[in-house]
């Protein structure tokens, strides 16, 4: 038997009106402004960085200028920092070696060998540099935080620097680690407490902590913003910086071509038509499946999770304001099955949505297995949609009982609606040199981790969005199940779901910084950990997929439209 892969159009039909069962449903509405990203827009999108001539071969001559850096670099606190800064411009993945053998270097000191007045500074980036890399590393090390309560002196930039850097190391926490747990409270209240007498780069650094600290970011993300601030630093390396720059761009035009291409695919399909009611949101999509994998090699990946994102949109709003109850259960039976035959009753809207979905996922198997294999992965990527529209079912369910779950219920149900183990079954599929048998161990191998990252993407989900949600009348978020199970008020109850989020942290630290990993298994980590990341920078804010013209917006000039200027 053999897939090939067509692009269907879908042809918009008569509005839809309730055709199972209960002729009085009202369709809701959550009034999504249309669509910001204009497809003409899109097609003209090419920084050309990767053609300008002369670009590689610029690349390859900084790359070996900046090498030989970490080598020469004799005190271990100006390694640390140059590490440091290769990572957060972007460039550690250009110099994986150099990296690795120059932590390896500082960890063989038993807790560093460091100046008196850097030691709370220096052991803090040590200890988070250490552990993001996978080395064994104690709390112990910044036990020396709490010698220094009581001498902090308010006026001291340097007492500030510490604060940050250690509140950075504090979230790398693993469970039990009492330490770190202080560390954190600690230095938080004391950024809080000075941030508004302070300035210039020191004002930036702690009021981008405070916001979000760094382990919860997007590392390429924040790229743009750690280079500007790079680049008002008297000791910066003009060569450093200026690698910097040329591979965002370059790194960016392939990002572009991605964009180009599922654009087109997206109007080629043309689903929208069929539910205006649901969220227009391509390139927001796009943006969220590039949060979880960057790197050239990786446009596959970015490409299907797109298709994949805007469709779990789509059909979340068919959900949450269109079908009838009757009608989202014969959705679901027909997702179970597999059979279009179930949807005949349907509104034509859902069984277009239905086919659209059939025919996508049918298109990824197959750009997975070929013509060989593409039927060894359709049932795992089925049951992954099978599951999720189970839970969007159960939720609707409660929804029609006016049923407020109890916290614990909620949770058991909804990590799975967060659509993280759907998102995170499809891509294992591309993160390295698997045979096909592979994810589906992959994945029961790492269930905790993907259940607590699906965790992550519900609680800040719900933070963002349950008051726009409780206002059109959907069913109830964490936020208001705890809010009537315990009897407090929204504030307490958002405290109280932030605190859920810290501790499902220590157990995403536990797995990915506790356990030594096979070389394979190294990019599906990053990548779930990325998904977890993502869900703070969409929903930092408020709705991150409903509202196109706030920071998501910014978001998506900086990262994807608009290049870096450079010499």
């Amino acid at each position: 038997m053999e897939y090939k892969t067509e692009q269907v159009q879908f042809q918009p039909s008569q509005a839809d009106s309730p055709q199972v069962g209960d002729k009085l449903h009202q369709r809701r509405s959550a009034n999504y402004r249309p669509n910001l990203w204009k497809y003409d827009f899109l097609q003209l999108l090419n920084n050309n960085n990767d053609l300008k001539e002369g670009t590689k071969e610029w690349v390859e001559r900084l790359v070996e200028e900046v090498k030989p850096m970490l080598s020469k670099v004799v005190d271990s606190l100006l390694k640390l920092e140059l590490i440091d800064s290769m990572r957060k411009l972007g460039l550690s993945n250009l110099f994986v070696t150099e990296i690795k053998e120059a932590l390896e270097t500082v960890a063989s000191t038993n807790g560093g060998v460091f100046n008196v007045e850097d030691r709370l500074y220096a052991s803090a980036l040590r200890f988070r540099l250490l552990r993001q890399h996978g080395h064994v590393v104690s709390q112990d090390e910044l036990r020396m935080f709490k010698e220094g309560r009581n001498t902090l002196n308010g006026s001291n930039c340097e007492d500030v620097e510490d604060m940050i850097e250690l509140l950075e190391a504090s979230h790398l926490a693993l469970e039990g680690e009492n330490i770190l747990d202080e560390a954190k409270a600690f230095s938080t209240g004391i950024v809080r407490e000075r941030v508004s007498g302070l300035d210039g780069q020191l004002l930036k650094r702690a009021v981008h902590a405070l916001e979000l600290p760094m382990h919860w970011r997007v590392q390429w993300f924040d790229i743009k913003w750690q280079i500007g601030l790079y680049e008002q630093q008297e000791d910066k390396q003009s060569n450093l910086l200026e690698l910097a720059k040329l591979n965002f761009n370059t790194v960016q035009a392939t990002h572009q071509r991605d964009l180009r291409d599922i654009s087109r695919w997206w109007r080629d399909l043309g689903l929208i038509e069929h539910v205006n009611f649901a969220r227009d949101r391509l390139v927001e999509s796009f943006l969220c499946a590039l949060g979880l994998s960057q790197g050239s090699r990786f446009s596959s990946l970015r490409k299907s999770l797109t298709k994949v994102i805007i469709l779990i949109l789509v059909i979340d709003d068919i959900y949450d304001l269109y079908g009838s109850l009757e009608e989202l259960e014969c959705f679901t039976g027909a997702i179970t099955r597999w059979d279009s035959e179930q949807i005949q009753q349907l509104p034509d809207c859902m069984k277009v949505c239905f086919r659209a979905l059939r025919d996508v996922t049918y298109d990824i198997a197959y750009d997975i297995g070929k013509d060989e294999d593409w039927h060894r992965v359709l049932p795992h990527l089925t049951k992954a949609w099978e599951d999720f529209c189970k839970a969007l079912l159960n939720e609707a369910k409660w929804d029609n009982m006016g049923y407020t779950p109890s916290l614990e219920e909620y949770l058991n149900n909804s990590w799975t609606s967060s659509s993280g183990p759907l998102i995170l079954s499809h891509a294992c599929y591309f993160t390295g040199h698997m045979k096909l048998d592979d994810p589906a161990d992959l994945l029961q191998r790492n269930k905790d981790l993907i259940y607590n990252v699906s965790m992550i993407i519900r609680l800040c989900n719900d933070l963002g969005t349950s008051t726009a949600e409780r206002d059109r009348g959907d069913a109830p978020p964490s936020v208001v199940c705890y809010m009537r199970e315990a009897n407090v008020s929204e504030d307490v109850a958002r405290k109280h779901i932030k605190v859920l989020i810290n501790q499902v942290w220590k157990r995403i630290n536990a797995r990915c910084f506790g356990n030594a990993e096979t070389p394979f298994l190294r990019p599906f980590i990053i990548v779930t950990m990325n998904a977890a990341r993502v869900a703070h920078m969409l929903y930092q804010f408020g709705e991150g997929f409903g509202v196109q013209d706030g920071d998501i917006r910014q978001q998506i000039l900086s990262i994807v439209i608009k290049p870096l200027a450079h010499d």
